[in-house]
């Protein structure tokens, strides 16, 4: 019985599952404090739905042996590019959440490769590099939100005529388009956000597929042993290339998504941290630098949406004062700085 108990243990990892329990105990005390227990688990479904694509968009990199993606601004800033000039031609409904995807795509392909030319030349130092150019283009973006010739009325400054507003709603145009789509009601509170989720799994899917393929084998074989790949006349630089566009394309995707579900598109500094609760999540579901997989992106996902949901309601509601956005900090930082401190060198 102990012997079984070991193993499961060192299968799921020892963190994961204190975490799971964590989260598992927040549920039981919600009732007890006063937070409606079906209202939380709502929220922890949509918040799922927002960030599972961009945690999804990890997986590439690392398996590529670029490690994990500290530039993953990149791929948001190709969404929000998308995003905004889905708006400017006044596209709704899902021409309009399609058409953002598809100029979003555009961009990302072009950001993606010079991001992988760059990532080829700092070979073994790709996480540091990719957090300052993550960071660099962000800045520089603040620069072009304001520069870019941008004319309907809702996303440019009222006062100024000109320049991208720091948040622009998306209201009358594609918000809730994937959400609401075959969504299921439970309950009085319980709102199932089935088209989002749905279109996660296809992502999945695909990414999964993809690793099924001659060039997704190719670039498993690179990230595992990239001599060995060389020997047997795989282009190294071409599968980590492929790897790290590939990656910037889901990530303008996610993001797109996750602004369908969130209602507001959110421009300048805002994207400057998204990277570290998307990693955070990947490493807390028991990925490495050098391997990830599919479970580890839902695992993932889930322990680090639903502690983040909870613990702040539950804070509340026990100490009577509203402490919500300090506690959320304090968690998903907290929650951030465990999960980097736990990286350790792995081969899928």
């Amino acid at each position: 019985m102990i012997g079984k108990i070991k193993t499961v243990i060192e299968k799921f990892g020892l963190p994961r599952i204190i975490i799971f329990f964590f989260l598992i105990t927040l549920f039981i005390l919600a009732p007890i404090v006063g937070v409606r227990l079906d209202i939380s688990i709502n929220d922890v479904i949509v918040r799922f739905g927002m960030n599972g694509i961009l945690v999804l968009s990890l997986i590439p990199m690392v398996r590529s042996g670029c490690g994990l993606n500290f530039g993953l601004q990149l791929g948001v800033i190709a969404g929000l590019l998308g995003a905004v000039i889905s708006i400017e031609l006044n596209a709704t409904g899902f021409a309009g959440f399609f058409v953002a995807i598809a100029v979003s795509l555009f961009f990302a392909l072009i950001l993606g490769f010079l991001y992988g030319i760059l990532l080829n030349k700092v070979k073994g130092d790709e996480m540091v590099v990719a957090t300052y150019v993550g960071f660099s283009a962000v800045s520089f973006m603040c620069i072009l939100w304001l520069l870019l010739p941008f004319k309907n009325p809702s996303i440019i400054w009222p006062y100024g005529g000109e320049g991208l507003r720091t948040t622009i709603s998306n209201q009358d145009y594609w918000f809730n388009i994937l959400t609401n789509f075959l969504q299921i009601k439970v309950g009085e509170y319980i709102v199932f956000p089935t088209g989002t989720i749905l279109f996660f799994i296809f992502l999945t899917a695909i990414v999964w597929l993809f690793f099924r393929s001659k060039i997704g084998t190719a670039m498993i074989a690179v990230g595992s042993n990239p001599d060995f790949a060389k020997s047997c006349g795989v282009n190294v630089d071409n599968m980590r290339i492929i790897s790290v566009v590939l990656s910037t394309v889901i990530a303008a995707i996610g993001i797109i998504v996750y602004q369908e579900s969130f209602g507001f598109i959110q421009l300048y500094m805002a994207p400057l941290y998204m990277p570290f609760p998307a990693i955070a999540a990947l490493l807390i579901g028991g990925a490495t630098v050098g391997k990830a997989s599919f479970e580890n992106v839902i695992v993932g996902v889930f322990l680090f949406q639903g502690i983040i949901t909870m613990t702040p309601s539950i804070i509340n509601n026990i100490f009577k004062s509203d402490m919500s956005e300090v506690v959320r900090i304090i968690v998903s930082n907290g929650m951030i700085v465990y999960a980097l401190t736990r990286i350790t060198r792995g081969r899928s």
